[in-house]
């Protein structure tokens, strides 16, 4: 727009929209793409790392148990035999052991649970979702870049394929067979859950389906999808037939029935099912939290209270050497 108005006019802004659509395509995209991945992968590093250690943290906490509830069984049996006392405050220790055991073991457990919700369920989620909202603004700038750029019209439509296989592919598909072959596997997906004939980033979303509401979600953005589709099947349409005027205007309108306005509702949908994930992040964030401070201080106060018992049952047996 800004280089309408120099010398040259329309000509010379085609080229710099070209520059900048080849800087941003072939560079920024691509390292942006990378951050993603690179900061997905450090995440799944130190995720596999956390639920390690807390494996090897619970395996430990049973062996030290189990080493404790032995020792105060001996200590136990060693009185009872020796100086005749079965009622013994070592009793009370052997079982504010074991709830120590019990409550550390299950707080172990539920922070790894949490962990793994968090990671597996909700956040590859959130990463096939961002990535999928990235490539549907990009696709849709091929769809514009298709009516601008004429000399290059093949190589963005190709470009809008590419990315619409990303989001939703079937191999074998080209751009006039790519809406009624996804009618044809939306339907079978949708007469039976498991009938996938389909891949990319909805395929990865659906394969991941874990909270309440969010297949639904995840249905109406696939369906709202589908809806955008069959509009640049209209424009490319328009386009052939030498309508370019009216496949501009229904390109770019935001009116209800024109393509943006269902690119609009389609970005509603995928924020939708995105934000159902990012809520239950937060949440087995939150709970997994909890879980540690909820049940940890009452372990180390049951591990106190049967070092108390276990003295106090020693003392006095004790004192009859004296």
């Amino acid at each position: 727009m800004e280089s309408d108005t120099r010398t040259g006019g329309k000509p010379d802004a085609v080229e710099n929209y070209r520059t900048v659509n080849d800087m941003l395509t072939q560079r920024l995209l691509p390292e942006a793409r990378t951050l993603v991945d690179g900061t997905n992968r450090q995440f799944e590093g130190v995720y596999a790392a956390e639920r390690s250690d807390l494996g090897i943290q619970e395996a430990l906490l049973l062996a030290l148990g189990v080493v404790l509830l032995a020792v105060l069984a001996l200590l136990q049996w060693y009185l009872a035999r020796h100086f005749h006392r079965i009622l013994n405050p070592g009793l009370l220790a052997a079982a504010c052991a074991l709830l120590a055991v019990i409550l550390g073991s299950e707080a172990l457990t539920a922070t790894s649970e949490q962990l793994r919700v968090a990671r597996r369920d909700a956040f590859d989620s959130i990463v096939a979702l961002s990535r999928a909202r990235a490539t549907a603004y990009d696709a849709n700038a091929d769809e514009s870049r298709y009516l601008l750029d004429r000399d290059h019209r093949a190589a963005h439509e190709e470009a809008f394929l590419v990315k619409s296989q990303s989001l939703y592919g079937m191999k074998g598909v080209d751009l006039p067979m790519y809406g009624p072959r996804m009618a044809e596997t939306w339907k079978a997906y949708r007469e039976d859950n498991e009938d996938k004939r389909f891949t990319g980033e909805f395929r990865r979303e659906l394969d991941n389906i874990t909270f309440p509401g969010e297949r639904a979600a995840a249905e109406r953005t696939v369906e709202a999808y589908s809806v955008y589709q069959r509009d640049d099947r209209t424009v490319r349409s328009l386009v052939a037939g030498g309508r370019e005027q009216e496949a501009v205007a229904f390109c770019i309108s935001w009116e209800p029935g024109k393509s943006n306005a269902h690119f609009g509702a389609w970005m509603k949908a995928l924020d939708e099912v995105t934000a159902i994930n990012s809520r239950a992040f937060d949440t087995a964030a939150d709970d997994g939290r909890d879980a540690l401070t909820g049940r940890l201080p009452w372990a180390v106060a049951g591990l106190i209270a049967a070092a108390i018992l276990a003295a106090l049952g020693l003392c006095p047996r004790l004192a009859e050497f004296r």
